[in-house]
Order: structure tokens, then C-alpha cells, then sequence
């Protein structure tokens, strides 16, 4: 039917087992055998974009704060920048090529692995799977209102280094970011 091949041997549609014989497959039911895989590779196909924007989504943004102003040891840093997220009170500050992330509220700091971060202009992205479990060791939390900022103050380890960070204040008093 569909020629013959070396040997004298001739091709003929594929056979299979129904009922108690052997029948031939209708040209139509192959068709169907065949597009199942097709429309199977399909659906998987579009579940992998789906499943990267899903990924995508769950990467947070976060935003420059203008007017912050970050201390090292009571020294402004060379390298700096401090971002807010969508929570009030947490913050990502890059400090030379190290990203801290500080939640004020909960007076914890997490050092966040710099690849993980990834910045585009005046936005970084940040995973919330990318933050560490376990927050660095941090002592002598200080935070207070010093006229149109808030204060942040507090010491890495029991006699380390401080850092202090100021967040503007809205005209009412409260954190604008």
C-alpha cells in the first residue's frame, strides 16, 4: 500500500489488538494517535512560560527611598543605597558591595548573597526565597524620631561595627516608606 521497501517486503497501515482480531487502524484514528502528543507537548509548552512568570512575580520590587541617609561607623559610606519594599519598616541597603536586609519592626538584619539581587536603575528585584533563614547577630537597637527622620542605630555582633540608617518622615510624623 505504501510501497515496498528492499527485499520485496511491502508497508502496510499499523495493526492492533481490538476485541478478538486483528484489524487495521482507519487512516483517521492515526491521525488522532499522532496529534495526542502534539497537543501533550503543547500544554507543556505553555506551562513553562506560566510557570517563569509565576517565578517572576513572586520576585519582590523594591524602590530607591530619596533622602535616606546611611552611617558606617558614624561615617558615610563611599558606596551606598538604601531601597524600600511594599512592608513599611523593611529595608534593602547596599552597602559598598554587600545588601542588608533590615527589618526595623522586628530589629533583625539579613545579609542577602549579592547575586541574588538584581538591579536595574534606580529598582533592584529580590526573591523572598532568597532571604536567609537565620538573620545576622545584631545588638543595641536604637530607633527614634530625630525631627524629619527616623533613626535606625544598631551594632553587628556584641562589639562590632554600627550602622545607622535615616528614613524621612511624611509632614504627619509617621515613615514615609
Amino acid at each position: 500500500m505504501f510501497g515496498k521497501i528492499m527485499g520485496g517486503q511491502s508497508l502496510s497501515m499499523p495493526r492492533h489488538f481490538t476485541g478478538g482480531g486483528i484489524q487495521r487502524l482507519r487512516p483517521n484514528a492515526v491521525a488522532a494517535l499522532l496529534a495526542y502528543p502534539a497537543m501533550l507537548l503543547l500544554l507543556v509548552a505553555a506551562a513553562l512560560p506560566a510557570q517563569q512568570a509565576a517565578q517572576q512575580s513572586q520576585r519582590q520590587q523594591w524602590k530607591t527611598v530619596p533622602f535616606a541617609i546611611v552611617r558606617y561607623n558614624d561615617d558615610a559610606p563611599k558606596s551606598w543605597n538604601v531601597y524600600h519594599g511594599e512592608k513599611k519598616g523593611v529595608y534593602l541597603v547596599r552597602l559598598w558591595k554587600r545588601y542588608l536586609l533590615i527589618n526595623t519592626a522586628e530589629q533583625s538584619a539579613y545579609e542577602i548573597d549579592p547575586a541574588k539581587v538584581r538591579v536595574a536603575g534606580d529598582n533592584a528585584e529580590l526573591s523572598a526565597a532568597d532571604v536567609p533563614s537565620d538573620p545576622v547577630e545584631t545588638a543595641e537597637w536604637k530607633s527614634r524620631d530625630a525631627g524629619p527622620v527616623v533613626r535606625h542605630r544598631f551594632r553587628f555582633g556584641q562589639t562590632g561595627n554600627f550602622m545607622e540608617l535615616q528614613i524621612p518622615l511624611l509632614p504627619t510624623g509617621k515613615p514615609a516608606y
